[in-house]
């Protein structure tokens, strides 16, 4: 039996033809109608009264997915059993829907290969809504379509339509798809006949669980004759008609755990025989050719043992993993890129906090330029205040010379003028007169030598004590150069200091930007296998986006009631009928 979510697809292919105006919101009556149908190809028992009960008029008229849903799961799908028309059911939904959305005359293929189209496309689109087939399935599908027809896959072709496809994000809705195949892109040098018989072939394999076919001799258990059957091989039986049209059905074989397949000797004038052995009974059955014969016995032990481990069909499950690889996928691009915006958050903040280091040494660049070119400006003004000093101590110094050499010039002139006293003492010795002004000038030259001397004493003090005063300026100036110069060295240590630092945040930048670019590298691989596909699909709750209760149209009055359709729908079905049958009269 089908499963809900199967069922669910359909239904919502035809729900959506329904809402004609594309406001979100479909009549009561249109319904009403799609519940009788789907009881009807459901085979459950239809509730007027739980119906009408249901869809009554109020205010809060379930005319939506919101309103809707509980009454399709509680009076439809909980009652379904696996006794109804799986093609039945897909071809009314199909019926509401294609009229709307498809337009057969621009299609190469027929409106039945249209149709397996749609059941393809609702078995491998994904179990979201709106529904959509995503790159890697259509390229699955249209790789099955061109063994079945018995032409090559050409990847290059298929590439170049993948990238027509980056304008609707990778993906397909149904109608795209049937026009897709219908136009013939993928099936260049193939005729009509050819792509109808390929697009049936995948059709049975994926939707009616056909694993093989074919023709194959059957021998009888009464009359011992051997007849040729079409044999259909299912997960869970063997079925054979009369021929692969399928019109009268002979038998099956059904399939357990138990059975086996197990190849025989030649006999009876027949060859490549093998034994299908069941719980009820053995059949012997002649292929073509041992290598059908040995293709059987593998598909059908295959079958065996997915029944044994519980296991559903080789299409469904490769479908579940192919599903369940695209989320891992999912995840683990989520993760990386979760990685990327840390790494890319940190590395931000990285460079935020290496930026402002670097604004910090530079001020503490600039500070210490400052203080350099104040400490400088300082050393240039004492030099310029010490030579200024060094100046005035040497004209100090030289007017000193000049009076030391006045006064040596006056003490040789002292000294002439006392070496002719003496010789005028030898002379004027006898004359006692001469003799006491000789003593008296003499007593007044010795008291002028003394004041001299005396007077070249102090001026010899006063040198000594600016002597003294100079030395205690140049050992002040010493002291302070060697300040200046410790703590221009200390600043200099720690300028180099900061600098290491700074080199040592550089390095760590670099190793951030290297585990950078490999979380990068490594993004870019996982997008490579996931061949780039992306989707993104608004969650939401239900089969349906939420819609509102729209207007009742004016329901047609006759003399047993109100009808099941409005006065304007009865005025198109009445001019459709008209146009068919001018068409009719024309054709004759």
């Amino acid at each position: 039996m089908a499963g809900r979510d199967e069922l669910l697809k359909s239904i919502w292919h035809a729900f959506t033809s329904l809402d004609v105006d594309k406001s979100g919101k479909v009549s009561k009556s249109q319904l009403k109608v799609l519940s009788h149908n789907l009881c009807t190809v459901l085979r459950i028992p239809h509730d007027p009264v739980a119906l009408e009960e249901h869809f009554k008029d109020d205010d809060e008229g379930p005319v939506s997915n919101q309103g809707y849903m509980p009454y399709l799961n509680k009076f439809i799908l909980d009652k379904v059993t696996g006794n109804f028309d799986r093609q039945d059911f897909d071809k009314m939904c199909w019926t509401l829907c294609s009229r709307k959305n498809l337009d057969q005359n621009q299609l190469f293929i027929s409106n039945d290969d249209a149709f397996k189209i749609w059941c393809i496309f609702n078995f491998l689109s994904e179990d979201r809504y709106p529904l959509i087939m995503v790159t890697e399935e259509i390229e699955y599908f249209l790789r099955k379509l061109t063994e079945a027809m018995g032409g090559s896959w050409v990847e290059e072709r298929f590439e170049d339509y993948k990238m027509q496809l980056n304008s609707k994000q990778q993906r397909l809705n149904a109608w795209e798809l049937i026009i897709l195949v219908g136009s013939g892109h993928f099936s260049k040098g193939m005729d009509r006949q050819t792509l109808s018989m390929g697009i049936s072939e995948v059709y049975q394999e994926l939707i009616l669980d056909v694993l093989k076919q074919g023709y194959m001799m059957k021998k009888g258990h009464k009359r011992k004759n051997w007849t040729e059957r079409w044999f259909m091989l299912k997960p869970n039986a063997i079925s054979y008609y009369v021929g692969e049209d399928l019109a009268e059905k002979k038998g099956d074989i059904l399939l357990d755990g138990s059975c086996m397949a197990e190849p025989l000797q030649d006999k009876e004038g027949k060859k490549c025989l093998f034994l299908i052995k069941s719980s009820l009974k053995s059949f012997e059955i002649s292929a073509s050719d041992k290598k059908k014969k040995q293709e059987w016995i593998h598909a059908i032990q295959t079958c065996v043992n997915l029944l044994r481990q519980g296991r559903p069909a080789p299409h469904r499950e490769a479908r579940q993993k192919r599903r369940d690889l695209r989320l891992k996928q999912q995840a683990e691009q989520e993760e990386l890129e979760l990685t990327l915006k840390e790494l890319q958050t940190a590395n931000e903040a990285k460079q935020l906090e290496m930026e402002n280091m670097k604004t910090a040494l530079e001020e503490a660049a600039g500070k210490a330029a400052e203080e350099e070119k104040r400490r400088l400006q300082t050393q240039t003004e004492l030099q310029d205040r010490y030579k200024m000093d060094l100046e005035r101590e040497k004209m100090v110094r030289q007017q000193m010379e000049e009076q030391v050499a006045q006064k040596s010039t006056e003490l040789e002139q002292y000294l002439q003028r006392v070496r002719e006293l003496e010789d005028m003492y030898h002379q004027l010795e006898d004359a006692l007169e001469d003799e006491r002004r000789a003593r008296q000038d003499e007593e007044t030259v010795r008291k002028l030598q003394a004041r001299l001397l005396e007077e070249e004493a102090t001026k010899r003090a006063e040198l000594e004590q600016i002597h003294l005063r100079q030395q205690r300026a140049i050992s002040e100036t010493e002291a302070e150069k060697k300040e200046l110069e410790k703590e221009r060295l200390a600043k200099e240590s720690a300028l180099q200091d900061a600098m290491k630092q700074l080199d040592e945040l550089e390095q760590e930048r670099q190793g951030a930007l290297q585990q950078y670019q490999t979380v990068v590298k490594k993004l870019e691989d996982a997008t490579n296998n996931t061949k780039t596909w992306k989707h993104k699909v608004d969650q939401h709750e239900g089969m349906l986006r939420l819609i509102q209760p729209g207007s009742k149209g004016q329901q047609k009055m006759t003399n047993w009631g109100p009808a099941a359709f409005s006065e304007s729908e009865l005025i198109l079905r009445e001019k459709k009928w008209q146009e068919m049958k001018n068409q009719a009269a024309q054709a004759q």
